[in-house]
Formats: C-alpha cells, structure tokens, sequence
C-alpha cells in the first residue's frame, strides 16, 4: 500500500508566550492520497484555516508555534523545513487558493505580473510565454476579456474576479496538493459551479490531491471524498461524505447540517417612508490609450439604473460578478463619482457640501465585503467600532461609548472580552461580525451590505440573518443587500434587482423573481442556486 501524499500527526499549534498562550489546534491528525479530496469543515475560529497555513509553514512564526506534531510530505518533515526546501514546495508542488483575495493580492502590482511570478520562480518561463500561459489560466477560471484584464490591478476587479485570479495563480504550475481555503467565498452562484467544475477536472485530470477548507457543506457533499469535521481546533467527527451527511454522530456535525438562513416568511409592507432613492444612476470608467492618452472607450459598470429602498425594507441585489451591484452600493452613499439623481430622507445628496455629506453618513452605513481589508489593524476593535461615535455622537461620555460597543459587539455574537484585541486575531468570519458591529452602533436609517455573510459559516450566517431582521424590525431600517448568495438573499428581501453588465436586467418583488423569473439570465441564476439546494436536499 503506498504512503499518503501528506501526512499530518498529531499537530498542535499555539499562539503567544507561555504565560498568555492561545491553543488553536490541538491532535489533528489525517491523510491525503493521491488524487484524493479531503475537506475540513467547521464554524469560524476552528482550527481549520490554522491547520492548512501550518502545512504551507505560513504562520507567524515565533508567535505562533508547534509544541507536538508532524506534517509530512512524501515522506519528507515540513515542520522545522528550511527556507530552500520551503521555496521549491511553495507554489509548485503544493499550492494554496487564499480565503481574502484583496489582502493576499499586492495592490501595486498587475495581475499579469502576479500569476506570471511563479511560473518564472519555478519553470522560469519569460515574456510572451508566460503571457500566453496566464491568458490560459485566466481563461481557466472564467475572468472574460482576459487580454485586456492583463494590465488591471486589483483595486479595478470585483471581489469575484479577484478570488478568480487567485486560482489561477494557485493553478499556475499545477501542483500535487492544492490547498483551497474558502475557495468559492466571493464567487456567484453560475461561476461557483464552473469553478467546482473545474477543480474536479483538474483533481482527475493531473491526479491531484486536494484539501478544502470550507464552511459551506453543499461544496462538501460535491466535492469531497473524506470529510473531517473540526471545532474548537480539534477534529470531532470524520468519515465519507455519505456517511456523515446521512449519519452523523457528533452533535456538533448535526448542528452544522442544520444550519441555514430560513427563507423569510412575510414580506415588509411596501407603503412605508422612502428612504433612498437613485433615478438613472451611471458610473462610467474612461479607457484611455493612444500617445494621447485619449478616451477610447467606457467601462459602463453601472449604466442606468434606478433603485428605491423603503424604511424596514430590503431590496435585494444580485447578479455575477462584475455586474456593478457594489458600484450601484457605492454610488450612492456617495463614496464613488456617478451621474443620475440620488435623495436620501426627501434631500438632493449631489446637492450636499462636504460637511453637510459628512453629517449625513450617521445615518447611511455600510458593510463592506472583504472585512480584513477594511479594518484597520492597527486600531482594536473597541477602537474600530466606537469610533463612528466619535465622530457623530462626540457629546457621549466614555462611559456611554463603552457601553454602546459593548452592546453592539454582543448583538453580532462575539464577547465583550474580544474589545482589546486587533483584527489580525480573529477568523474570517468574525471580522465580519466586527465590521456589522461598526455600521450598527449608530443606528443608521440606511445600511449597504456588500455581501455581508459571504466569509461567515452557515450557523452563523442564520445568526447574522435573524440579527439584521430583528434590527430592521426594531428599528426600521432600509438596507440594500448586496450578494451573489441567493439563499441569503431570499431569507432576507421584499424586493430584487438582477444587475448585468451595468444594466438591471429585470426587478420586482422577491417571491415573484424568485419564484417565477421572466428573463434567462435571471432564470439561470435562480437554477444555479436553487436546482444545486434541491438536489443537495
């Protein structure tokens, strides 16, 4: 019988000193064979993310470390490694797919150069090769107009696009063990599906082994041979994917698989007090080219469209991605330039000076999509979410800031002894719940959610669900719902808009797009989202 791929004994990972140690996994051990799947599932904080960067020896090390364990890889020990052996297995025999792209991606270099970087490390391929082999990868994973996607930066793509591109530089030497940390996280339903596709075709194809992280277990039941299921940084459950998701044992596994956003079960009543509106919202970007410099042609990423948001409302938006559901967002609130007409509370916004705008935003919030890229790691989270208090509310006492984040921060789910530590700290998900916490404490009339509950877990996406309709309820909240996750987007609007190419391509009540959609493209996602829970049921 041949030896497995990797090997992982009894691995322990510690973070801090002695005296204020952290223990973040504890005796996880499992195999990978060869051409085999093997998924870690769990909530947030698990253990799952630490386990895989430990087999990649990304940890921060001396802070964090390993009192016991063994990781091997073809037989051969990657804890302790050196740099040289680390190089030649980083990016070419094991590669890994990161959790949160705009953070893992360096802003100030093209996409071309990064995913052309390690084909030059490790085939030193150069030039117009290499250019043609990352117009191959990009064509791999669905980033249309790849050409001329060459010279983007990651500023200029979708929070879809830029996951995207971080698989094809994880695909880019076609590794023997390719670690995929929340891969579809970003990604629409439509393009989810292609992806999954295309890792299956790939594992077949290059026999390739695969260890996926992930919270979402219809990924899991798709995707996995062996599933090993992790809380509180141990492994509580493992088994075929057949095996636990008929018989489960723990009842931490049964919590898992029951977990999911209940579909909601009355719509808000649809004569309440307009709260923003946006007539013929454009955003256009210039593409200029030429010795000139001249304006070619527009980049139309939101082209037209009208949105109305009541109070203790929700207008749902979706589309794949690059569609412009985060331009509309941003437009208005304001945060980009845009054509059209926008009125908030009956007022002209466009018509606001600076500081009447800044006065204004107390009541207009947003969440932003990637949680780590908007909070600032230097600030601690009582920094973070008080300091729209400052700011708005600067007539509270310290005692009164305190004790408003206190509150805010425990309406999302996480302790109050959580305040004085920093971003850098927590999992994935509970940033999120961090960045919720921070629009929330001021009470906002309107709240942009930008795929709020697209890094959290099922439980706990349930959780953020019931908190936003309870908040919504108590006190009337307009939100725009940004978010490729029509599950979510069903448990939580009255309305829909489907966004394509800038354009909205058909709106209206959410059981009525939901239910009976009139337009292909809207039919295909419903099918995509829907077809997948039935089939999966």
């Amino acid at each position: 019988m041949s030896r497995p791929l990797l090997e992982i004994s009894d691995l322990a990972v510690s973070f801090g000193s002695a005296g204020a140690q952290v223990d973040a996994v504890r005796d996880v051990s499992f195999s990978i064979d060869q051409g085999e799947s093997v998924a870690l599932v769990g909530e947030s904080g698990s253990g799952k993310s630490v386990t895989a960067l430990s087999v990649m020896q990304l940890l921060p090390y001396p802070y964090a470390h390993h009192p016991a364990g063994s990781i091997l890889y073809r037989g051969e020990q990657l804890l302790g490694a050196g740099p040289s052996i680390m190089r030649t297995v980083r990016g070419n025999e094991i590669s890994m797919i990161f959790q949160e792209p705009m953070t893992s991606l360096n802003p100030l270099h093209a996409i071309e150069k990064q995913i052309a970087e390690s084909l030059k490390v490790h085939r030193g391929m150069r030039g117009q090769a290499a250019t043609e082999r990352v117009l191959e990868l990009l064509d791999l994973v669905g980033i249309g107009n790849a050409r001329q996607r060459l010279g983007a930066y990651p500023h200029q793509l979708s929070g879809g696009q830029r996951q995207r591109v971080m698989i094809a530089m994880a695909l880019a030497n076609e590794p023997d063990l390719l670690i995929a940390d929340e891969p579809t996280t970003a990604l629409d339903v439509t393009i989810q599906a292609q992806i999954l596709e295309l890792l299956n075709d790939l594992k077949s194809r290059l026999s390739m082994s695969l260890l996926l992280i992930t919270h979402d277990l219809g990924i899991v039941r798709k995707m996995a041979d062996s599933i090993h299921v992790m809380t509180a940084g141990r492994i509580v459950e493992h088994g075929t994917a057949a095996t636990l998701f008929n018989t489960p044992r723990h009842p931490y596994t049964r919590q898992l698989l029951e977990a999911q956003p209940s579909a909601k079960s009355e719509r808000s009543d649809n004569q309440t007090p307009e709260v923003i509106s946006g007539r013929n919202i454009k955003v256009w970007y210039p593409l200029k080219g030429g010795l000139l410099g001249r304006t070619r042609s527009y980049v139309k990423a939101c082209d037209g469209v009208s949105v109305s948001v009541r109070a203790g409302r929700t207008v749902g938006v979706v589309g794949e991605s690059g569609s412009g559901k985060t331009t509309l967002g941003l437009a208005l609130l304001r945060l980009i330039k845009s054509e059209g007409e926008i009125h908030f509370r009956g007022g002209d916004v466009n018509a606001l000076d600076k500081q009447s705008l800044r006065d204004q935003r107390r009541k207009m919030q947003i969440v932003f999509q990637d949680p780590f890229g908007s909070l600032s790691p230097r600030m601690s989270v009582m920094q973070i979410v008080e300091e729209g208090l400052k700011v708005h509310e600067s007539e509270l006492t310290e005692q009164q800031r305190a004790d408003s984040v206190v509150k805010a921060i425990e309406e999302v789910g996480l302790e109050a002894s959580s305040l004085n530590r920093y971003p850098h700290e927590f999992s994935g998900g509970q940033r999120q719940r961090i960045a919720i916490a921070r629009a929330m404490v001021l009470k906002p009339d309107l709240v942009v959610l930008d795929e709020p509950t697209s890094a959290l877990d099922m439980s706990v996406q349930a959780q953020i669900v019931d908190l936003l309709r309870d908040l919504q309820s108590r006190y009337q909240l307009a939100y725009l719902f940004i978010s490729h996750d029509l599950k979510v987007v069903r448990a939580l609007s009255d309305e829909i808009i489907v966004m394509k190419q800038g354009k909205v391509v058909e709106q209206g009540e959410a059981g009525q797009i939901i239910s009976n959609p009139q337009v292909q493209y809207t039919r295909e996602l419903m099918a995509a989202a829907f077809d997948l829970e039935v089939r999966q049921s």
